[in-house]
């Protein structure tokens, strides 16, 4: 497959860890319109990777609901009938691949701090960013070069070494102009985990690109993350795709709901005797 597709490639992609709610479907919703709007094709991937809260229920849980609001996906693995989704979990190999290209790059390195460590030395996050976290201590960063050279991540946290006070920016298909800075706006953030599984930015820049994405449709709160990964695909050498960041859908509080606000989960709307619709119609579509 080459890979500058000629035509729009779209993606849903859950992480099965909970029950999908109202946030997803209006997600899920825009990028299927995106994708029909461009006559594109749609690809399913369930991020699967943290296989401690991955359960087969909320996977099983994801195809009903996708099913039941309409949405159709035209590509993934034929598995006993539908297109099922490409699993994450079941593509470890290709991850180590790109990981290794990645420590060729020398922008990443190995970080055997614990959490305790820290929990210590770790900077405040900001309150105003969706996707904030505390910035990785620079005072803890090894010196460059460490970790070159390594056949495999073994048993050890992988940090990407962000360029300090760079400023990345991208054009968002519905927010225009983003930039965030580098070393402030996020630090040395994990690519791979000690567990022997890629981090969500490392395993997401991988299949976008092995999977043609030519847009990435997903909530605001990975604003920052966005600029994460762009940062991963020139280390790679890699053009990213587009994005576009939905608006989040929000609580009667003004909290954006997370899979733990069970009462808004689709499969709990439709047991009370909602239509996909009228679901729809409360996600704000």
């Amino acid at each position: 497959m080459s890979n500058s597709p000629s035509h729009y490639r779209g993606r849903l992609a859950p992480t099965p860890t909970g029950y999908l709610h109202l946030g997803h479907a209006r997600t899920f919703w825009i990028a299927a319109g995106r994708c029909i709007a461009q006559q594109g094709a749609l690809i399913l991937r369930s991020e699967d990777l943290d296989l401690a809260r991955c359960k087969n229920e909320y996977s099983e849980a994801m195809l009903r609901d996708l099913t039941w609001l309409g949405l159709r996906w035209d590509e993934g693995p034929d598995v006993g009938g539908p297109l099922g989704p490409y699993r994450q979990s079941q593509r470890l190999e290709y991850y180590q691949q790109v990981w290794r290209q990645l420590a060729a790059s020398g922008q990443i390195y190995p970080s055997p701090h614990s959490r305790r460590d820290l929990q210590h030395a770790l900077q405040a996050p900001h309150d105003d960013d969706e996707d904030a976290e505390p910035l990785f201590p620079i005072e803890l960063r090894p010196p460059l070069g460490t970790g070159a050279g390594a056949d495999e991540p073994g048993a050890m946290n992988w940090r990407f070494r962000v360029p300090d006070g760079q400023t990345i920016s991208f054009h968002d298909g519905r927010l225009g102009r983003v930039e965030r800075i580098a070393g402030r706006d996020f630090g040395d953030f994990v690519v791979w985990r000690k567990d022997g599984f890629p981090a969500y930015e490392l395993a997401v820049v991988a299949d976008d690109r092995a999977m043609q994405i030519t847009e990435v449709v997903r909530g605001a709160d990975l604003l920052t993350s966005t600029a994460r990964q762009l940062l991963v695909h020139q280390a790679l050498g890699w053009q990213p795709p587009a994005y576009y960041h939905c608006e989040l859908v929000r609580d009667e509080h003004g909290k954006r709901l997370a899979k733990r606000s069970e009462s808004l989960s689709l499969c709990a709307l439709r047991e009370q005797g909602l239509s996909a619709s009228e679901v729809l119609m409360q996600a704000g579509m």
